[in-house]
C-alpha cells in the first residue's frame, strides 16, 4: 500500500474521480434527451414513460442495499465496482438500436442496476484509499469530478446535436465512449485495497427498523411522504418540450440545472453546520413544492428556464444534506444499515411517484400531476415540522 502524504490525494482516489467524471459525462449526455427519444422517436405515452422511470429510479436504490453488504461480506471492492460500471457501459449503446418501449425499459433498468451495484463499494474503496486526514478532501474531490461530468455531458450533447440532425440514436452511440473509458481506467489502474480486519468485527445487515431511534424513524416517514411527490426528472424535460423549447436546447437546460446544483452544494453544507441540517432540508422541500407548482402553471418557455434554475437550488440544498442527516441521527454501529434502509425507502417511494406522475399526466392532465407533487412535498415539510416540535415538547 502506498504511503499517504499529508494534504495529497491518494492515486486511487484521483483515478476513481476520473471514472466518475467520464461516467457522468456519458450519463448526462443521454439523460436530457432520453425522455424526448421515448416520447417522440418510440412514441411512448406518459404512463409508459412513468413506468420506465419508476422501475429505473427505484432499481439503483434497492441494489445499493445489497451490493454494500455483499462487498463487506466478501471483503471485495474493485470486482463489484467494475461489475456495476461495466453493466452501465454495456447497456448505453443499446438505446441506439431499441425499437420498443420494452427494449427501453430493460436498457434503463440495466443502466440503473449498474449504478446501484457500484455506488456503495466505490465509496468504500475511496474511504479505504484515504487516511483520516484526507477523507473529507477525498470525497469532496470525487463529488466535484462527478459534478463536472454533469456539466460537460449536456454541453457536449448540445454541441453535437446539429451534427446528427435530430437523430438521437447517434448521440447515444457517442455517449457510450466515455462510459467505456471509465471501465478501462478501473481495469488497468484502480487498485483493490483490503480494509483492516477490525472493520469486519460486526455485521449490521438490517431488514427491519429494530434498533433505530425514534428520530430516524420519523425521518424515514417524512422522506417517504416527500418522495411520493418526487417523481423522475424526466417529466420536467417533457414539460419543457411541451412549451416548445427546441430539442437541441434541452441539454442546456440540464447544464444550467447541474451548474447551479453544484455551485450551491458547498455553501448549503456550510450553512447547515451553523443553523441545522433539518431546517435547510425543510426549506428545500418547500422550494421543491413551489417549483412544481410553477411547472403546473407555466405558460411560456421563459418560466421553464427560471424554474430549472431554482430547481438546481433545491438539489444543492437537499441532495448532500439528506445523507449527512442520516449520519447525524443514526447509531454508529448501524450506520451502513441505516443508509441501506434510507435508500430502500426512497426507492420504493420513487417507484410509486413516477408511476403516479405518468398516469396522472396521461389521464388527468399535466397541471394536476404537477400540483399533486407540489401538495405532497409541501405536506411532508409541514408534517416534519409538527413531528419535530412534538419531540421537543416531549423532551422538555
Amino acid at each position: 500500500m502506498s504511503v499517504h502524504k499529508p494534504g495529497r490525494l491518494n492515486k486511487n482516489v484521483f483515478l476513481l474521480g476520473l471514472v466518475s467524471l467520464f461516467t457522468d459525462i456519458s450519463s448526462e449526455m443521454i439523460y436530457p434527451i432520453l425522455p424526448i427519444f421515448l416520447s417522440s422517436t418510440l412514441g411512448l405515452n406518459k404512463a409508459f414513460i412513468g413506468l420506465i422511470e419508476a422501475i429505473a429510479e427505484s432499481t439503483a436504490g434497492i441494489a445499493k442495499f445489497f451490493s454494500g453488504w455483499f462487498s463487506d461480506k466478501f471483503k471485495k471492492r474493485k470486482p463489484v465496482v467494475l461489475c456495476g460500471y461495466l453493466l452501465s457501459a454495456i447497456s448505453k449503446p443499446f438505446f441506439a438500436v431499441s425499437k420498443t418501449g420494452y427494449h427501453a425499459l430493460f436498457i434503463r433498468f440495466s443502466d440503473r442496476l449498474g449504478k446501484g451495484i457500484r455506488t456503495p463499494p466505490r465509496d468504500a474503496l475511496i474511504a479505504d484509499s484515504a487516511t483520516s486526514q484526507t477523507l473529507g478532501r477525498a470525497f469532496g474531490f470525487h463529488r466535484s469530478m462527478d459534478s463536472l461530468g454533469a456539466v460537460i455531458g449536456p454541453l457536449i450533447c448540445f454541441l453535437i446535436f446539429p451534427i446528427f440532425k435530430d437523430n438521437l440514436r447517434g448521440i447515444f452511440l457517442v455517449a457510450s465512449i466515455p462510459a467505456f473509458l471509465a471501465v478501462v481506467i478501473i481495469i488497468l489502474f484502480v487498485i483493490e485495497r483490503r480494509p483492516k480486519e477490525e472493520n469486519y468485527k460486526k455485521e449490521n445487515f438490517l431488514f427491519s427498523l429494530k434498533g433505530l431511534n425514534k428520530e430516524f424513524k420519523i425521518f424515514l416517514l417524512v422522506t417517504f411522504i416527500f418522495t411520493l411527490g418526487n417523481s423522475s426528472d424526466a417529466f420536467l424535460i417533457l414539460r419543457a418540450q411541451s412549451l416548445n423549447i427546441p430539442n437541441r436546447f434541452i441539454p442546456i437546460l440540464w447544464l444550467i440545472f447541474n451548474s447551479i446544483y453544484s455551485i450551491t452544494s458547498i455553501p448549503s453544507g456550510i450553512l447547515a453546520d451553523r443553523i441545522g441540517k433539518a431546517r435547510l432540508i425543510i426549506l428545500g422541500f418547500i422550494i421543491y413544492s413551489l417549483v412544481y407548482m410553477g411547472f403546473a402553471f407555466a405558460n411560456s418557455a421563459f418560466y421553464i428556464w427560471l424554474l430549472f434554475s431554482i430547481y438546481g437550488i433545491y438539489y444543492g440544498i437537499t441532495d448532500g444534506l439528506l445523507r449527512a442527516y442520516v449520519a447525524s441521527i443514526s447509531q454508529k454501529e448501524l450506520l451502513a444499515s441505516s443508509y441501506g434502509i434510507f435508500h430502500t425507502v426512497q426507492s420504493i417511494a420513487v417507484f410509486i411517484a413516477s408511476l403516479l406522475m405518468g398516469l396522472m399526466w396521461q389521464f388527468i392532465g399535466l397541471k394536476y400531476a404537477f400540483l399533486f407533487c407540489a401538495f405532497i412535498s409541501f405536506s411532508a415539510a409541514i408534517i416534519w415540522i409538527i413531528l419535530k416540535l412534538s419531540l421537543v415538547l416531549k423532551g422538555a
